[in-house]
C-alpha cells in the first residue's frame, strides 16, 4: 500500500510525536486512532462506525498468552472512545460460534452468545458489528461511514465504479443486515482475495485495515481519498447537481427570520407523542439539496446507512416554499401544517404495518424527524438537543451521499423492508428500552432572565440538572456562564444570550436566538432585577422608575414575547416571577422597591387568571436575604438595609437567619429548587400561587 500523506478531503491528523509515547501499548494506539477517525464527519458520524484492534493477553484462568480482540462497544463513539467503552473478546471463541451458527433466520441469539467470548466480563456491551471486526484475520480494523464510500455503495452502479476506482483491491458486498451471516462473507472475501485492501458494503459503509495502528489509519484516510477524488471530478459533468436549483437562496437574515417565526408550531406538531427539542440549519448543503429540481424525487427515496435511517427515520416531511405559505392567514398556516403531519403519521402507520412482523415492538413516535423547508433551511425534532443535531448531521451526511450517488449514477435508497427490519429490530428495542428514565424536564426549553447573577445562575443550573435546556439572558457575564455551563452540562444544553428586559427588540432577538438554538421555550423565569433601599425622602423620582422598568415593565414585556412563542407551539407553559418577601412585607426604608415587588405579584395573579385555560401556569417564588453569591447584595443595597436596621454590613447574614423561624441562611440553591418543583411536574395543577423562600417570616405568611 501507497503512504500517502497529502489529502485534501479528509483530515490526516497523526502526531507522531504523540504516537512514539503510546508505542508499545497496541491499546492505546488503537484507542487514538480512533479517535482520529471520529474527529473528521467526512470519515464518519457521531457514534458511527466501530474500530478494533487483535493482540495478545494473558488468560487469567490458564496464564498462558490468548489473542484477544477490543472493540469498541454498542453505542459508543469513536470520536470519544475510551478504553472503558471497547468490549474485549477471546478471538477463537469468536470463531468457535462458527458452529452454533444456525442461519439468518437465528441471527438475534448469537448476540447473546457474545457475552459467552467475553475475555472482561466487566467491559462494555458488544455490538452487532462484533463478528464483522473478529471473522476477519487482520489485526487493525476501520468500518466507517464516509459520505464519499457510502455514495458509491448506495449508487446503481456501485460494484463496477468500485471497480473502475480500486480493480480487485477491493471487494463488494451487497446489502445485508449486519450480523454473523455478514460477518462470515467479510471473512469468505478476503479468503477469496488475501490481496484486498478493503471491502465496501452495499448501501452501508467501508472496512479497511492494516498491520499496525497507522497503517490501518493510511489506508482507511488513502481510500477515502480516492473516492472523494473520484467523485469530485464528475460533479456537475453527468447533469447539473441535483438537477440544477429550482429556487433561488434567499439571505441569512430572511432564511432565520422565517425559520424562527415557523419552528415553534413545528415544535408543538412534533411534540404530540413527546415534548422534542428542536435544530435549525441553514448549510449550504443543505440549500442547495432543498432548493434544487431533484428535491421532491429524492426525498421519498429516504437514506441509504443504516445509521442515517435510524437518526432520520424512513423519509423527511418537505413543506411548501415560503411564498406559498405567506399566501395563508395565520389560521391557514396551522391548517396546513396539522395537514402535513397528519398525512406524514398517517403514511408512517402504513409503512408500519405493511413492513411489521408478528413480534414487531409496538409503533413508535410517528413523527417526522427531519423537516425541509426550500430556501429556509432543515428543521430536526428529537428527544434532547444532541440527538437532534446530530440526526441533522446524519441527514446532512445523507444529503452529501444522494450528491455523489446521482453524479456517478443513480442513488438507490434502503429498501423499505430493510428499514423496517432495522428500525423495529428486537436488538434495537432492546437496547432502547435499556436506556436511563428521561428526567423531570427532558425536552423542556427554559428562558432565564438575569441568567447569570447568583440566583439566575443558580436556577438555570437546578434546571439543567433536570435534563432542560437553558436559556441565560442578562447584560454581562454572558460567554463567561455559558462557557460554564456548557462545560459542566454538556455543549449542546446552554446557551446566553444579551437582553434589556426594557427593551422589546433586544428580548425578541433573546427569544429568536432561543428558538433557533432549542425550538421554542417551555419555562419563562423572570429574574432580572436589582434593589435600590432608601427612605422616602431620599428616594429619587430615577431610583422610582428604574425599579418599576426592570421589575414590573421588564416582567411585563418578557412575559407577553413569550407568550406568543407558547402560544405557537400549544403546549401550555410555565412562567415563574422570582419577587421578593418585600411584596409582602411593609419594611423600613423600602418604598420604591417594595411597591414594584408588590407589582409583581399581583401581576403574576393577573397573569395565572387569564393564561390557565391555554394551560399556561404562572406563580411567584418569594426570596429574602439571599446575600452570598447575589448581585442585588452588592454595594448600595446590604449598605442601605444594614443602615436601616442599624447594623454592620458584616452582620447581615446571621441578622436576617436570626429573624426567620427556621433560623436558617438562605442560598440561590434554595431559590432554584423552588422555581424546580413548580416546573417540573409536582405543581403542575397549580397556578397563581406564592412560594416564600425566606426561612419563615411570619409577616409574609401569605393570608
Amino acid at each position: 500500500m501507497s503512504k500517502t500523506l497529502t489529502f485534501r478531503h479528509v483530515s490526516y491528523l497523526w502526531d507522531e510525536a504523540k504516537a512514539l509515547e503510546l508505542a508499545g501499548n497496541e491499546v492505546d494506539l488503537f484507542i487514538y486512532r480512533s479517535n482520529l477517525l471520529g474527529a473528521d464527519l467526512r470519515l464518519t458520524n457521531y457514534a458511527g462506525g466501530n474500530t478494533s484492534v487483535k493482540i495478545m493477553e494473558t488468560d487469567p484462568l490458564t496464564g498462558q498468552p490468548v489473542p484477544v480482540m477490543w472493540v469498541k462497544g454498542s453505542g459508543g463513539d469513536i470520536g470519544t472512545l475510551t478504553k472503558a467503552g471497547c468490549a474485549n473478546l477471546y478471538v477463537d471463541r469468536l470463531h468457535a460460534l462458527k458452529s452454533r451458527y444456525r442461519g439468518l433466520e437465528f441471527e438475534d441469539e448469537m448476540v447473546e452468545l457474545f457475552n459467552h467470548c467475553l475475555f472482561d466480563p466487566k467491559c462494555a456491551t458488544p455490538s452487532i458489528d462484533t463478528p464483522l471486526h473478529g471473522l476477519l484475520p487482520y489485526k487493525h480494523i476501520d468500518h466507517l461511514h464516509p459520505d464519499a464510500l457510502i455514495a458509491i455503495a448506495a449508487s446503481k452502479d456501485g460494484e463496477a465504479i468500485m471497480k473502475e476506482i480500486w480493480g480487485n483491491q477491493m471487494a463488494w458486498i451487497p446489502w445485508q443486515r449486519p450480523g454473523f451471516d455478514l460477518g462470515l462473507k467479510l471473512e469468505q472475501a478476503v479468503q477469496e482475495n488475501p490481496n484486498l485492501r478493503g471491502i465496501i458494503l452495499g448501501g452501508h459503509g467501508l472496512f479497511t485495515w492494516g498491520e499496525t495502528s497507522y497503517e490501518s489509519y493510511i489506508n482507511t484516510l488513502e481510500v477515502i481519498e480516492q473516492a472523494s477524488e473520484y467523485l469530485e471530478q464528475r460533479y456537475g459533468k453527468k447533469s447539473p447537481v441535483f438537477g440544477g436549483a429550482r429556487l433561488e437562496n434567499t439571505d441569512e437574515q430572511t432564511r432565520k427570520n422565517r425559520a424562527a417565526d415557523l419552528m415553534p408550531t413545528l415544535r408543538g406538531l412534533a411534540s404530540s407523542y413527546r415534548r422534542m427539542i428542536g435544530h435549525y440549519t441553514d448549510d449550504a448543503r443543505v440549500l442547495e439539496y432543498i432548493n434544487s429540481n431533484d428535491l421532491d424525487r429524492l426525498a421519498p427515496k429516504g437514506t441509504s446507512c443504516p445509521d442515517h435511517f435510524l437518526r432520520t427515520k424512513i423519509r423527511p416531511l418537505v413543506l411548501d416554499e415560503p411564498e406559498k405559505l405567506a399566501q395563508k392567514s395565520a389560521d391557514e398556516l396551522k391548517a396546513y401544517l396539522t395537514g402535513k403531519f397528519e398525512a406524514y403519521r398517517a403514511d408512517y402507520a402504513a409503512y408500519y404495518e405493511r413492513c411489521k412482523h408478528d413480534n414487531s415492538p409496538a409503533m413508535r413516535d410517528p413523527n417526522p424527524v427531519v423537516i425541509l423547508w426550500p430556501t429556509v433551511g432543515m428543521f430536526t425534532f428529537a428527544k434532547d438537543k444532541q440527538t437532534a443535531r446530530v440526526a441533522a448531521e446524519f441527514y446532512t451526511n445523507a444529503i452529501n451521499v444522494m450528491k455523489g450517488a446521482e453524479a456517478v449514477s443513480e442513488y438507490v435508497g434502503l429498501p423499505e423492508q430493510e428499514a423496517f427490519d432495522i428500525e423495529y429490530w428486537l436488538l434495537e428495542e432492546a437496547k432502547l428500552q435499556r436506556m436511563p428514565k428521561p428526567k423531570s424536564l427532558s425536552g423542556k426549553i427554559a428562558y432565564v432572565t438575569g441568567g447569570t447573577g447568583g440566583i439566575g445562575k443558580a436556577i438555570c443550573e437546578a434546571l439543567l440538572q433536570e435534563g432542560a435546556c437553558i436559556v441565560a439572558v442578562d447584560r454581562n457575564l454572558l460567554d463567561e456562564t455559558q462557557t460554564d455551563l456548557r462545560k459542566r452540562y454538556g455543549k449542546d444544553n446552554a446557551l446566553s444570550a444579551a437582553i434589556d428586559v426594557t427593551d422589546v427588540a433586544t428580548i425578541n432577538d433573546s427569544l429568536r436566538q432561543a428558538t433557533l438554538q432549542f425550538g421554542g421555550v417551555d419555562i419563562i423565569v423572570n429574574c432580572a432585577g436589582l434593589s435600590i433601599s432608601k427612605p422616602l425622602a431620599e428616594t429619587t423620582q430615577k431610583d422610582w422608575d428604574i425599579l418599576q422598568d426592570v421589575l414590573v415593565k421588564g416582567q411585563f414585556l418578557v412575559s407577553q414575547e413569550a407568550v406568543v412563542i407558547l402560544r405557537k407551539q400549544g403546549l401550555g407553559g410555565d412562567i415563574v416571577n422570582i419577587a421578593s418577601k418585600n411584596g409582602l412585607v411593609a419594611g423600613p426604608n423600602n418604598v420604591a422597591y417594595g411597591t414594584a415587588k408588590a407589582a409583581q405579584l399581583h401581576m403574576s395573579r393577573l397573569l395565572a387568571a387569564e393564561l390557565g385555560p391555554e394551560k399556561i401556569r404562572v406563580n411567584t417564588v418569594n426570596p429574602d436575604a439571599v446575600l452570598r453569591g447575589s448581585k442585588i447584595w452588592e454595594g448600595e443595597w446590604a449598605a442601605g438595609r444594614a443602615k436601616a436596621y442599624g447594623i454592620s454590613i458584616e452582620e447581615l447574614p446571621a441578622h436576617y437567619a436570626k429573624r426567620t423561624l427556621l433560623n436558617e441562611e438562605i442560598l440561590a440553591e434554595d431559590i432554584a429548587k423552588a422555581v424546580r418543583v413548580f416546573v417540573d411536574g409536582s405543581l403542575s395543577k397549580s397556578t397563581g400561587n406564592v412560594l416564600n423562600v425566606d426561612g419563615g417570616v411570619a409577616m409574609a405568611f401569605v393570608r
